[in-house]
Parts: C-alpha cells; sequence; structure tokens
C-alpha cells in the first residue's frame, strides 16, 4: 500500500527523524491504554450475556488477554513495533480462543498498526512490520473463513446453494472490511508521519526566519552607524581641519600681524558656525532621507572651493560638458568626495600644495576629479575612515572610484558615477 504522504526524494525529508513522545503524550497513551483494558473487560461482559460464543474462554483468560491487547498500547509511540506485535499476537490468540470481544480488540489492533506508521521514522522498516502484521491478519482471516465455509454447522443460518450464495456473500463482505480496515489504518498512520514531518519544517524554517530577522536587524543597525560615523566624518573633518590651520596661523602671528590674526579669528569663527549648521542638516537628514533634496550636492561644489581656498589652499573649480540633473544621493555623495579630498588635501600635501576641483559632464554619466599638486607626503595619504567612505559612497550610487599619486606629483581622486537615462 502506498500513500501520497510517502517520503519523497527529497534528502531532508527522508533523513527526517520524529522525535520522540514527549511526557505529556506518554502519560496520554497510558490513560487511553488504561480505559481501553476497563472498556474492553465491560465489552467482553456484554459479549459474554448476548451469547455471542457458545463456549467462550473463561473470565481469567479473557481478562489476561485483553490486558495483553490493551496495556502495551501505553507504549505506542515510544516502542511501536513491539507494541504492534504484541497487541496482533494477543489479537490472533483471542480470536482462536473465543474471547467474547469484538470491539475493543479491534480499536486496539487499528491504534498498533496506525503507530507503526506515524512514529517510526525508519518508512522501509516501517513498512515492512506493517506488511509482516498486515499478511499475518489476512492469513488468519482466510483459515478463519475456510473453517467457517467448510464447517456445516458454523453459520449454518446462511444458505449454501448457488454459485453466489448468502453465505459466500458474507464471507465477502468479511474480506472487505478488513481490506478497509487495514487500508485506513496504513494510510492515516503514514498521513499522521507526514504531517509531524511537515510540521516540524515549518517550525524549523520560521525559526531560520526569526534568525534571518534578527541578522537583518542587525546588520541594519550596523549600516546606520557606519552611515552615521561617515556623515560625522566627512562634515566635520573638513572643517575641523579648517579650524585648526587657522587656529595654528593666528596664533603665529597674533602678535607681529594682529590684523592678519583677527582674519583668522574671523575666518575660525564662521567655520564654526558652518559646521554646525551642517550637523544639523547632516542629522536632519539621517532622520529624514527624504531631506536629501535639500542637502549640500554638487551644486554646492564651488562654495566648498571657494571655502578651501580661504582656509589657505590655492584652488580651482571647473565644469566641463552640460550639467544635467544628477540624483539626490549621488549628488550628496559627490560632494562629500570633494569634501574629504580636499580635507586630505590640506592635511597632507604641504603648504605649496594647490587644488583643481572638475566636474565632467558625459553621456550618462557624471565624474568628479580633484587633484593636487602636492610634494611627497601626498603619496604617503593613509587609506584610513576617509578613503574608505569615499569607497562606499561610490559603491551605494554603482560608480567607480580612483585613488592614488599622479606621476608628475600629487594625488589624484577621481569618481565616476553612472546617471539614469533620460525618460522617453
Amino acid at each position: 500500500m502506498s500513500s501520497p504522504h510517502e517520503p519523497s526524494g527529497d534528502p531532508a525529508a527522508s533523513t527526517w527523524t520524529r522525535p520522540a513522545p514527549t511526557r505529556r503524550e506518554r502519560l496520554i497513551d497510558l490513560a487511553t491504554a488504561a480505559g481501553l483494558f476497563v472498556a474492553a473487560i465491560l465489552s467482553q461482559q456484554l459479549y459474554r450475556i448476548a451469547g455471542v460464543y457458545e463456549k467462550p474462554a473463561d473470565g481469567l483468560l479473557t481478562i489476561a488477554l485483553l490486558a495483553v491487547m490493551t496495556l502495551p498500547l501505553a507504549l505506542r509511540r515510544s516502542h511501536p513495533i513491539p507494541t504492534v506485535f504484541v497487541v496482533a499476537a494477543a489479537f490472533t490468540a483471542g480470536g482462536f480462543l473465543q474471547v467474547p470481544e469484538l470491539l475493543i480488540n479491534n480499536i486496539a489492533l487499528f491504534v498498533a498498526l496506525y503507530s507503526v506508521g506515524a512514529w517510526v521514522s525508519r518508512r522501509g522498516l516501517a513498512g515492512g512490520v506493517r506488511t509482516v502484521v498486515v499478511i499475518g491478519m489476512g492469513v488468519t482471516l482466510l483459515l478463519a473463513l475456510f473453517q467457517s465455509a467448510t464447517d456445516p454447522d458454523a453459520l449454518s443460518g446462511l444458505s449454501r446453494v448457488g454459485a453466489f450464495s448468502p453465505l459466500v456473500a458474507y464471507l465477502l463482505i468479511q474480506v472487505l472490511i478488513n481490506l478497509l480496515y487495514f487500508a485506513a489504518a496504513w494510510w492515516f498512520g503514514d498521513r499522521a508521519f507526514a504531517g509531524a514531518r511537515q510540521r516540524a519544517e515549518l517550525e524549523s524554517r520560521t525559526a531560520e526566519l526569526e534568525a534571518e530577522r534578527g541578522r537583518t536587524a542587525e546588520q541594519a543597525v550596523a549600516l546606520d552607524r557606519v552611515r552615521i560615523a561617515r556623515e560625522l566624518h566627512d562634515a566635520v573633518a573638513h572643517h575641523v581641519s579648517v579650524i585648526g590651520i587657522q587656529a595654528g596661523a593666528a596664533r603665529t602671528v597674533l602678535r607681529s600681524d594682529p590684523d592678519a590674526a583677527s582674519a583668522a579669528l574671523q575666518t575660525i569663527e564662521t567655520t564654526t558656525r558652518e559646521t554646525i549648521r551642517e550637523l544639523h542638516e547632516m542629522l536632519t537628514t539621517l532622520r529624514d532621507p527624504e531631506e536629501l533634496e535639500s542637502a549640500r550636492g554638487i551644486d554646492r561644489l564651488d562654495e566648498l572651493v571657494t571655502a578651501s581656498a580661504e582656509a589657505g589652499v590655492p584652488a580651482s573649480f571647473q565644469v566641463i560638458g552640460e550639467p544635467v540633473a544628477v540624483p539626490a544621493i549621488a549628488s550628496v555623495n559627490l560632494y562629500r568626495i570633494a569634501q574629504e579630498a580636499l580635507t586630505n588635501v590640506r592635511k597632507h600635501a604641504g603648504p605649496d600644495a594647490t587644488v583643481d576641483v572638475r566636474v565632467r559632464y558625459g553621456t550618462g554619466h557624471v565624474e568628479l576629479e580633484v587633484a593636487n599638486s602636492g610634494g611627497v607626503s601626498a603619496r604617503r595619504l593613509p587609506g584610513g575612515l576617509g578613503q574608505l567612505g569615499m569607497r562606499e559612497r561610490v559603491a551605494a550610487s554603482g560608480g567607480t572610484l580612483e585613488l592614488g599619486p599622479r606621476s608628475r606629483g600629487g594625488y589624484l581622486v577621481r569618481a565616476r558615477i553612472p546617471l539614469p537615462e533620460p525618460a522617453a
């Protein structure tokens, strides 16, 4: 007998092992076995009074066989194979010894056979055990039917005349009932096992989804932290470097040139206010991504270059090509890359460095180039958080980044970001 719920070719399904029964399930089985035993005693008494057998087994033998037939069901989940063999043997013995009980013993055998299909994880073994039991019970049935058909005194109330006599019809009914009985026990057992396996798979997948959701949440938090750190680095480092340079210059000329010192302090004051304002913009952008539209972008690079020149690094700005609309995120990223590159020029390129900033609009892309004419120190630019932030920003916009010293001296930062095709 086959079932649509038999394990398929899936390796995970074929190797699944049903967990051992819980304490609650074992207690339920114990109560069920005890209840069936009591019910069997009451049932046999009713059958005895009804006279189902002319010479029924005596009372002690009947109770002993009923106990062997029902009480092993307390172990039907933990030890289903020994249980079904013991119950089947007691069932067969009860039939030959004419134990006057025809209801509970059938229920007990059904439950035992069902339990093999529902609780034996090795499906080949489960099928083999059930096949042996069904064949054994079938042979017992055929012997009983043969005895009834050949014994003139058995079933004497049924006519034996004709090829399809009432006796033959009665025997065929017994065969059909037993076929349905064993097929149902087999099918329901397989279905119970398949249902348990599907529930286990669902619970496993649910646990995996919960774990994945936890990992996704952790990754989201980590990405937010990286984003905040990058924004803080880009927004603060640029202005703090300007403040540091101007503070050093003011300290140097404080007594010899008060006017220059005053101008440097004025630059520090202006830069400090600019830093506070930019931090406010950055925090607003972090809270609401829609605020990217109002954040600093590529259209304000000229302000950045002017601020760099005022900080003491001669700088030029040039736009090449016909300007086109740049997505907000890409625009902010290009602005931050230019800001970081100019900060690095002030930090590492030396006092005589100059810087050229160019924006090129090409077919399907926009390119930012920051090149300085610094000395040897430009070749030693460390690959710290600033360069990491540049790479992350370019990668986020699907572009490419070129970093490195130039053959004629200085250092080059070139970022190219693709632009979306214009709508038709």
